[in-house]
């Protein structure tokens, strides 16, 4: 049934966007003094339109995110000259009306745009920004600085010294653990790439150690050509010093409860439990008195976290959207993108992750590891 479903949609995809490509270069074509009528012509807006529409509808591929962008600006304009014909109709022979209109019909506005538009989001995947959080608690705690880094899909559509240079400048602002938060590779990435990037991870110096989660991704369930199996992974994860926490907990400096769960995504086959289910080996008092970090890969069940008494959860997963305006489709419909966030007595931090997923631009938000500044709340006593 889902395959039926993608194939109707993308079918879908491909008449509209080819037929549209169609009608507009007839229309482009007719501008610049040519025929669109003649047989000669009718076989290149007919090859174009296969091209635009068969590209559009490779969803797993950079170019299909490139010829929708396209696609969607040229349509915005079509609507903005729809518009103001309605309004300045009575002033058809204005020189104002006269320029505009040559503009928009030579499609020049929209071409400029979209080049701006895939430099700026080519460029914006290779540049990794470094995001500070401040968050203070109640509980009896020192202060830690604490690194979230997520969503690396390390050596897929990102360069391996732009995740190298990232871990170099996070190394730099010595945090006292890190946190892996999934998706640090993924069905692309080679069993050497594998090991390359968990030993990279291994190395970051921290005074309590470095802890991951998985992702949806990291164990390759989408592929049937796996480069490597889930014991490899485990094991090339622990050989490099790194703790794996799936559906467990450990506890730092007897101070933090950190726990990590397995992913949403696998919770049919693995059996995922609930935090809930994992604290309860904690006793009360523990539960109470300690600062609760809850590691998730997916942004989800925030409010069943507030009620199990965790102070702070950390996620990926979303990209932040990564291509505009998905972020804000995802915001609209109540789920958690990117940022900061309150659900009853738990933060949650959203990370867009270090990279992206599927396609080597990001036009929404930015690429980033997260370093969280964690202390006791100052009381005022007057």
């Amino acid at each position: 049934m889902q395959m039926i479903i993608m194939i109707a949609m993308l079918s879908v995809i491909f008449g509209l966007t080819g037929t549209y490509a169609f009608c507009k270069s007839g229309s482009m074509i007719e501008f610049f003094g040519g025929n669109k009528k003649t047989r000669k012509m009718r076989i290149i807006r007919s090859l174009i339109s296969v091209v635009i529409g068969g590209c559009s509808a490779m969803m797993s591929r950079t170019i299909s995110m490139v010829m929708l962008h396209l696609i969607v600006l040229f349509l915005f304009f079509d609507v903005v000259a729809f518009v103001l014909r309605l309004f300045l109709r009575r002033k058809k022979e204005s020189r104002v009306y006269r320029v505009l209109h040559k503009i928009y019909r030579c499609g020049a506005l929209p071409v400029v745009i979209f080049i701006i538009v895939m430099i700026y989001g080519l460029t914006n995947m290779t540049e990794v920004k470094q995001t500070d959080y401040s968050l203070a608690t109640v509980k009896e705690i020192g202060n830690y600085k604490i690194a979230l880094l997520t969503d690396t899909h390390f050596d897929t559509i990102q360069s391996k010294n732009t995740v190298k240079e990232a871990l170099t400048n996070l190394q730099n602002q010595h945090p006292d653990f890190l946190v892996l938060g999934g998706d640090i590779v993924e069905e692309n990435t080679s069993y050497e790439s594998m090991q390359e990037i968990f030993a990279m991870a291994g190395k970051v110096k921290t005074k309590y150690g470095v802890y991951y989660v998985y992702g949806n991704h990291d164990r390759q369930p989408y592929t049937t050509n796996k480069a490597y199996t889930e014991k490899q992974l485990d094991e090339t994860i622990e050989k490099n010093g790194i703790h794996i926490l799936k559906d467990s907990y450990t506890i730092i400096n007897d101070e933090i409860i950190l726990l990590g769960r397995d992913d949403a995504g696998w919770a049919n086959t693995s059996g995922r439990k609930s935090t809930k289910e994992i604290l309860q080996k904690i006793p009360q008092k523990d539960r109470e008195e300690k600062y609760i970090i809850a590691v998730d890969h997916q942004p989800i069940e925030a409010e069943e976290n507030a009620q199990a008494g965790v102070d702070l959860e950390l996620s990926g997963h979303t990209h932040a959207g990564q291509i505009w305006p998905i972020g804000h489709f995802t915001e609209m419909a109540g789920q958690l993108n990117y940022g900061l966030y309150q659900r009853g007595s738990c933060k949650v931090i959203v990370s867009s992750g270090e990279a992206g997923w599927g396609y080597s631009m990001r036009t929404q938000e930015h690429c980033e590891y997260v370093m969280i500044n964690l202390q006791k709340q100052k009381v005022d006593l007057f």
